[in-house]
């Protein structure tokens, strides 16, 4: 398997995203890692000191009308898919791979990784802190409450909470 790598300054340079849509707004101090896997739709916002790394397996793809807050992580090994009229709280951190335990013989951070695609339907809202992690759905029409950790998949109109995330009620 070829190594990726967080290589270079990863200053945005919208020439090299796979898909940039209009009115694109990408703040100061946003870094961004293997852009040519990273699509971009109409009216995203990505707030300062966000990081997004669009490599390994798959890609990230954001709908329209999207807004991630400041300070977010987004880590698109596995692929990353955004829906439209989405918003992210400042501090989110979607993960899309995880390092499988393969034993106590290896050091966890030389096993290997396990991929799974994240999935964010339309109409939802992630409170600040959120955790996604990899191979979780946030189905349409949900709201993730600030800190929780998903670890797994919701029914839509789900408004979820805790850690790890539970369902406090329907929408």
């Amino acid at each position: 398997m070829k190594a990726y790598r967080s290589e270079g300054p990863g200053t945005p340079d919208l020439s090299k995203f796979a898909r940039v849509g209009t009115n694109v707004i990408i703040e100061d101090g946003v870094r961004v890692f293997h852009p040519e896997n990273i699509e971009l739709g109409d009216n995203v916002y990505i707030g300062h000191d966000t990081i997004l790394k669009g490599y390994y397996k798959d890609k990230i793809v954001l709908g329209n009308n999207v807004w991630i807050g400041q300070g977010c992580f987004l880590h698109g090994a596995g692929g990353i898919e955004i829906g439209d009229c989405v918003g992210i709280g400042p501090g989110v951190k979607i993960h899309a791979a995880y390092h499988e335990d393969s034993g106590r013989d290896v050091p966890i951070m030389f096993q290997s990784l396990s991929f799974a695609k994240v999935v964010i339907e339309d109409d939802v809202n992630i409170g600040i802190g959120a955790i996604i992690m990899n191979g979780v759905t946030v189905s349409k029409g949900s709201k993730v409450g600030a800190g929780a950790v998903l670890t797994k998949t919701f029914p839509e109109y789900s408004v979820v909470a805790g850690v790890p995330a539970k369902l406090i009620r329907s929408r």
